[in-house]
């Protein structure tokens, strides 16, 4: 018995005729004819009631065509299923991200557009450090992650540069440089920084001990703070000062100031990065869409 057999019979029996039944079935009535009657030689049991001017189902018949009708119907369900898993609408997606991610616009930009699009494909999500993140795409936990490069997890990933942001220094609202709006890195030579352990943020540590190295000094560490939330608590406290990508610069607005840097920019490089051969198509889109909403952006802003 083919699948066939089974949408011949049930056109037949909701048709009560062969000949409309062929005809919506777009096959000659004889052949038709002959499938059912090899049917149910098949089923051992007479499905039609070809004695009166109509075709009739059998009491067998009846039963058959409930069955049958149930059995298309999932296979119908089933193909849609495959069909959409095939184009990513369906499935999961493990996304991590950095606390310093989570302020960027793009990154929230992407899980709304995303789940606008794919609102049947669940994103679960997961706040780590950057290098934690590059462990775990490594080890299969995750599928995404939203990372400050470098990434450090040697072979095997992939790493697409979203965004490169400026950084600007955050100072306390009584600091003496809070009415600026603009300072020389070099100005802050004697100040006490509240920075990041590298080991934690290795791409944000290094971007700024390096700057403040080529304005010919190196910064006084104070206090290091794992999550740069609380680098802005600690400058709000007058603890120190901070340099930090510019999307936070709407945290604390009542008791901390930013300022942008003259000269030469000290960039925050965000990207996503997956596992090299990625080829759930689920995972491709939400990567995509990262990749869209970015480029998106710089074209707001009239970037190259």
């Amino acid at each position: 018995m083919e699948l066939r057999h089974l949408r011949y019979f049930l056109a037949v029996a909701e048709e009560r005729n062969f000949t409309r039944a062929a005809k919506r079935l777009h096959i000659a009535q004889p052949p038709l004819t002959q499938q059912i009657k090899a049917l149910e030689r098949e089923l051992g049991v007479t499905l039609f009631d070809r004695s009166g001017y109509r075709v009739e189902l059998t009491e067998a018949g009846r039963l058959f065509a409930t069955e049958v009708s149930r059995i298309l119907g999932d296979i119908r369900r089933a193909v849609l299923l495959a069909q959409r898993a095939a184009r990513g609408m369906t499935g999961e997606v493990r996304v991590g991200f950095t606390e310093s991610a989570s302020f960027n616009p793009l990154v929230m930009g992407t899980f709304q557009s995303f789940r606008s699009a794919y609102p049947e494909v669940e994103l679960a999500l997961e706040e780590r450090k950057s290098t934690d993140l590059s462990i775990a795409l490594s080890e299969g936990c995750i599928d995404a992650a939203f990372v400050r490069p470098p990434l450090s997890a040697g072979d095997g990933l992939t790493l697409h540069l979203l965004e490169s942001e400026e950084m600007v220094v955050a100072v306390p609202a009584n600091h003496p440089l809070a009415a600026q709006t603009q300072v020389e890195l070099r100005a802050l030579e004697n100040e006490t920084f509240i920075l990041y352990p590298r080991a934690v943020r290795p791409g944000l540590a290094d971007a700024v001990m390096e700057a403040c190295q080529a304005a010919g000094f190196t910064p006084r560490v104070g206090q290091h703070a794992p999550q740069l939330s609380s680098t802005i608590n600690l400058v709000a406290a007058s603890l120190g000062i901070s340099v930090v990508p510019r999307s936070m610069i709407g945290l604390q607005p009542q008791a901390v100031r930013y300022l942008a840097l003259q000269g030469a920019p000290i960039r925050a490089d965000l990207g996503i990065a997956h596992r090299t051969g990625e080829s759930a198509v689920a995972v491709l889109n939400f990567i995509e869409t990262a990749k869209s909403i970015a480029a998106a952006a710089r074209t707001s802003r009239g970037d190259t």
